[in-house]
């Protein structure tokens, strides 16, 4: 599910629509009988042919160990499709959702867009501290109420051209961000007013090198137990700032790099810059890795984890993480018989195994993450023990999804660019503007 945190920033408009029309908790009290013969309805967002074939399979594997319940399967569904059948209601729409936009999910349960989970969690006895990695059970819930289960993840990582490595005499991905910037600037190639080959392409438009990407490799934290933003006052947000900035500055220069993005190819197409040599590393999830083999690319690659901060050195290992979310309509007249495929698909070892290893995508639960079944080279490998690092994290839930996440963004762009001079003022500035919209949300 690549692309995640863009596809994410991109349907905060169509969920604040969603979130007006679903107000309330929505009742779980279903009472429909899960043994009963039955026809239930899946929406998902899944279009490549691989990934309908997947699902396909799945599907049939749970309807094979429930022959009562048969499942309808659409696919190609967005947010705006999901937010226009939920406000219509009816026998027409959906039982059970799935949605790729997690930073969505404090809109999703504060305003009973997905049902409350919670009653069939305890109802099944599932153990989820025991079943699932502790930041993908943040991403599905917010203060207090699941409305979401996690359906395989992202994890994010650092992907390397070992033969350019070679080259310029690095024996060893970076680790620390100061080591980082030296790598960078050792392999970055000058070419008049642009580059034969860039280190690392820093800029927040640059595919992937986005702030809560950045800001995942350092400790932090957006808000304070009072709720508020913290960007201004928690010192780890200037000092990736601060970071970034140098390292914009120490490459070229926004303008240059800038001009030399505007040459790459598609982030989701054969000409990626990765893939092509236009830059010899890039910050990416675990789907770059069967993309650049695809691509036919002409070098041996590397993963790692991201750099983490200097004085953060023994949390190195962890790194961004996201993924698909999967719920249940609130107005299903199905929702016992919607659960159990919900927990299939979400907890089934089998299950997960198997879709990970059609998709490519990282497994959601620890018996999957460690199945002798599941098909890891040590390419992929890499991201399954980044999803497992007790340090990765995600953004909180917000009341308003990612709303507070672009503002921060907006600065960001304002800032690497020369545009905004003062940091301090700046981040300032954006923490006030994060807790007008979150209190207006509210």
């Amino acid at each position: 599910m690549p692309g995640i945190s863009r596809k994410a920033l991109l349907t905060v408009a169509s969920v604040a629509l969603l979130a007006t029309a679903c107000t309330g908790q929505a009742d779980t009290g279903a009472t429909d009988d899960p043994d009963a013969e039955t026809t239930i309805t899946f929406w998902h967002g899944w279009s490549a042919p691989s990934e309908v074939e997947a699902i396909k399979a799945n599907i049939g594997r749970f309807e094979k160990k429930h022959p009562n319940i048969k499942v309808k399967v659409v696919g190609n569904i967005n947010d705006d499709k999901l937010n226009q059948a939920l406000r219509a209601g009816g026998s027409n729409g959906p039982d059970v959702v799935s949605s790729f936009t997690t930073s969505n999910v404090g809109k999703f349960c504060s305003s009973g867009a997905f049902a409350d989970l919670g009653p069939f969690i305890e109802k099944s006895k599932l153990d989820l501290d025991k079943i699932i990695p502790k930041p993908m059970l943040e991403y599905t819930q917010f203060e207090g109420t699941r409305c979401a289960m996690p359906l395989l993840g992202d994890a994010y990582g650092l992907y390397y051209n070992k033969d350019a490595f070679a080259a310029a005499g690095i024996d060893a991905p970076p680790r620390t961000w100061s080591e980082f910037a030296k790598v960078a600037e050792k392999l970055t190639e000058p070419k008049g007013d642009s580059y034969e080959r860039l280190g690392f392409m820093p800029n927040y438009h640059g595919y992937e090198t986005v702030v809560d990407h950045y800001m995942s490799q350092w400790d932090h934290a957006y808000f304070g137990r009072d709720g508020k933003s913290t960007v201004a006052s928690d010192p780890a947000f200037a000092e990736m700032f601060r970071y970034q900035k140098k390292l914009v500055d120490d490459l070229g220069g926004f303008a240059k790099l800038e001009k030399y993005r505007n040459t790459f190819g598609d982030e989701w197409g054969a000409k990626h810059p990765f893939h092509t040599g236009q830059v010899a590393m890039q910050l990416d999830g675990e789907w770059r890795l069967g993309m650049a083999q695809d691509a036919g690319v002409k070098f041996e690659i590397g993963t790692a984890p991201m750099p983490v901060a200097d004085d953060e050195a023994d949390e190195y290992g962890k790194g961004f993480l996201s993924g698909t979310i999967m719920g249940i309509a609130p107005q299903s007249k199905k929702q016992n018989a919607a659960w159990e495929l919900v927990k299939y698909m979400t907890t089934d070892t089998e299950a997960v195994v198997a879709f990970s290893n059609a998709i490519h995508n990282v497994p959601s639960t620890f018996e999957a993450l460690k199945s002798p079944d599941l098909k890891a080279d040590p390419g992929f490998r890499t991201f399954l023990d980044i999803a497992q690092h007790p340090e990765s994290n995600t953004p909180p839930a917000s009341v308003n999804g990612s709303t507070y996440q672009q503002t921060l963004q907006d600065f960001g762009y304002q800032y690497e660019s020369g545009k905004a001079k003062d940091l301090k003022e700046g981040l300032a500035r954006t923490a006030a503007q994060i807790d007008r919209d979150i209190e207006q949300a509210k």
